[in-house]
């Protein structure tokens, strides 16, 4: 672990970098030449995300190819991937709407033993990074907006819809750090006036995809749960809510009957 005292904890202590140490061995351990360590820690002073940064990000046990411009996978999200793996460990077929890096979907592959895997974003480069990150999987990466993007040979047959739409309500877009906010796409943030638009268009068609007993997965945040419940009940899945106040995470479950 570096000193305090060295130049890069230094660096990125006085940048506001809370965990300085981590991230100063995190950089060196990535960086190639000392060259690479002084232009990585200039981009991190500079405010960009640890993980653009360095290129990738930790998630549930793997190592993700994270691009610049590219959505972060969060850690509470790896709450979404436990209940869908502790719902469905026999999937044969799974979905990850509006993939970003594509970390869900190669999480739940490594977890449910290789089903096949598809991932779709509107977003071109966010494409592009999930498939380096779900090619081992041999997954499929497809661009297009929601369900537009997917082959209609799946419909009715997904055991696991996992979607980690935006959920951000466009108000509040602006208080978000800078990190996300200047270096993340608006459309992996901005989920409408109150947070909810694209949560309401992926529950709406997801009985039209989503195999007899698969299940619907979208993360979100505490105040909206209770709305996002009934906007899945009302699409004629059967509803439920996993929360971790470890992660300060909340996860709406929709079952197909």
């Amino acid at each position: 672990m570096p000193s305090p005292s060295d130049p890069v904890v230094a660096a990125l202590r006085a940048a506001g970098c809370v965990f300085a140490e981590d991230e100063a061995e995190l950089i060196r351990s990535t960086a190639r030449t000392p060259d690479e360590v002084t232009a990585m820690v200039d981009r991190r002073v500079s405010g960009h995300p640890l993980e653009h940064v360095l290129g990738w990000a930790g998630f549930h046990g793997l190592r993700v190819a994270v691009e610049a411009g590219v959505f972060v996978p969060r850690r509470r999200t790896e709450f979404l991937v436990d209940q869908a793996v502790a719902l469905a460990r026999n999937a044969s077929v799974v979905v990850d709407l509006c993939c970003g890096s594509g970390a869900v979907g190669a999480a739940l592959a490594a977890s449910l033993g290789g089903p096949e895997l598809h991932a779709a974003d509107i977003d071109p480069a966010a494409v592009r990074c999930a498939r380096r990150n779900v090619a081992p999987f041999g997954g499929r990466v497809h661009q297009g907006d929601l369900y537009a993007a997917l082959p209609d040979t799946l419909r009715g047959r997904v055991d696991v819809l996992a979607a980690n739409v935006p959920y951000v309500p466009t108000g509040d877009v602006g208080l978000l750090p800078s990190e996300a906010r200047d270096h993340e796409p608006l459309t992996a943030l901005d989920g409408g006036a109150d947070g909810l638009d694209i949560l309401r268009r992926v529950a709406d068609e997801a009985p039209r995809w989503l195999a007899p007993g698969g299940s619907l997965l979208v993360e979100t945040s505490e105040p909206q749960a209770p709305r996002a419940v009934e906007v899945f009940a009302r699409s004629g899945l059967i509803a439920a809510l996993a929360v971790s106040d470890e992660l300060y995470a909340n996860v709406v479950i929709g079952t197909m009957p």
